[in-house]
C-alpha cells in the first residue's frame, strides 16, 4: 500500500489540470457554440472524475501512513482532515457535474438554457479545487508532509 501513498504527490495535479481544462473548454464550447470543445470538455471531464477518485484513493493511503508520525501533532492532523474533506467535496461535487452533463445529453437537453448552469458550476468546481490546493499545498510546503524531510 506503500506504493499507492507514493503515488498521490505525483497524480494529484492531473485531476487538478483535468477540471480546470473542462471549465475552460466547457465554456469557450458553450459561448463559441463549438461542438468539438463540448465534446471534448465532456471527455476532459470523465478524466478528471476518474483521476481525482484515484487521487483520493492514493491520498487516504499517503494520510494511514503518516498519521502515526503524527499522533501527537492535532493541528497538523485537522489540517489533513480538512484537505481530505474539501477534496472529498470536490469528487462528488465533480461527479454530480458529470452525471448532470450526462443528463443533458441523454434527455437532449443540451441545446437548452439549461447548459449555461455548467459554466457556473464549472467556476465554482474550480473554487472548490483553489481550497483543497490550499490546504495540500499548506500541508507539503509549510510543514513537509508527504516529503523525505518529514520522514526523516
Amino acid at each position: 500500500m506503500e506504493l499507492l501513498a507514493e503515488l498521490h504527490k505525483r497524480i494529484v495535479h492531473f485531476p487538478i489540470a483535468f477540471f480546470f481544462l473542462y471549465f475552460f473548454l466547457e465554456t469557450f464550447g458553450i459561448i463559441l457554440k463549438k461542438d468539438y470543445l463540448q465534446k471534448t470538455a465532456f471527455i476532459v471531464l470523465s478524466a478528471g472524475v476518474a483521476a481525482a477518485l484515484f487521487s483520493a484513493l492514493t491520498g487516504n493511503q499517503s494520510y494511514e501512513i503518516v498519521k502515526p508520525l503524527l499522533k501527537t501533532n492535532e493541528f497538523i492532523i485537522s489540517q489533513i482532515e480538512k484537505h481530505e474533506q474539501y477534496a472529498t467535496i470536490t469528487l462528488w461535487y465533480f461527479t454530480v457535474v458529470l452525471f448532470f452533463r450526462i443528463y443533458l445529453l441523454i434527455k437532449k437537453k443540451f441545446d437548452s438554457n439549461l447548459k449555461y448552469i455548467l459554466i457556473l458550476l464549472g467556476l465554482i468546481g474550480c473554487y472548490l479545487i483553489y481550497i483543497t490546493g490550499i490546504y495540500g499545498g499548506s500541508l507539503v510546503y509549510k510543514y513537509g508532509i508527504g516529503t523525505e524531510f518529514f520522514i526523516k
